[in-house]
């Protein structure tokens, strides 16, 4: 099984009185999506970047590591 440490930004929005994630993106290293997620931030009520390791068998993603929040986000590692 491979591994490999992703970066991710996930904007979050407000849909109803709930927060509800957006589209995600991805980013090529830890600064790009710190800068991504800034940059997203006056458009969204809550974005956040974060480190995850993907199997890149399956695509499953497992250990979320927050690198930078602006807003309202969820908690990844309640889900």
């Amino acid at each position: 099984m491979a591994n490999a440490e992703k970066f991710i930004v996930l904007p979050y929005r407000k849909n109803r009185g709930n927060l509800v994630p957006g589209e995600m993106r991805q980013a090529s290293n830890s600064v790009s999506a710190e800068k991504i997620a800034s940059a997203m931030s006056e458009r969204f009520v809550g974005v956040a970047a974060y480190a995850v390791i993907v199997d890149e068998e399956t695509g499953d993603m497992s250990s979320p590591r927050l690198l930078a929040r602006y807003g309202e986000i969820a908690d990844l590692n309640a889900a």
